[in-house]
């Protein structure tokens, strides 16, 4: 039997930046501009594969797909940094999306119905740091972890 704990670890520092996320949009009304959505991304697809390797023997393997779903997921929070400091545009225009094929009135409700966020927009910053700024630190901490555990084990 192998160790469980550190992916018990990866789906806790999953799911509780993705819960602090929804509980910011569904609690308080802050809502997520269109790279702040992209950044969840990682988060769940590490929780996912977490969860699976704690039953799966070739859990190694999937420890190592989680350390780069985590740099990727800090790589998308230092361009959004990036778009927050003026040091670049964004690439996607940080619009509402809309369904593929929409009619005129399906266009005119999504634009109605949604909050339009700006992704220079900061909506939340805690000690002076964006919500996407402590996505940055926590996403290559958790990679770091995830390296020492594999490390540990000389698995790298």
């Amino acid at each position: 039997m192998y160790f469980r704990t550190p992916y018990a670890l990866l789906i806790a520092g999953s799911v509780v930046p993705l819960a602090g996320a929804l509980i910011g949009q569904y609690g308080f009304g802050l809502f997520p501009c269109e790279m702040c959505l992209y950044q969840r991304v990682p988060y769940a697809l590490v929780a996912v594969l977490a969860a699976i390797a704690m039953f799966w023997p070739r859990h190694r393997l999937l420890m190592k797909i989680a350390i780069v779903a985590w740099l990727v997921g800090a790589g998308l929070a230092s361009y959004h940094v990036g778009i927050e400091q003026g040091w670049w545009d964004s690439a996607t225009g940080c619009t509402a999306g809309t369904p593929a094929g929409a009619s005129l009135d399906d266009l005119r409700a999504v634009i109605m119905n949604s909050p339009i966020v700006s992704c220079a927009d900061v909506g939340a910053s805690l000690l002076g740091v964006s919500m996407a700024g402590w996505n940055v630190v926590a996403s290559l901490g958790l990679a770091g972890l995830g390296m020492i555990w594999l490390r540990r084990r000389n698995k790298l």
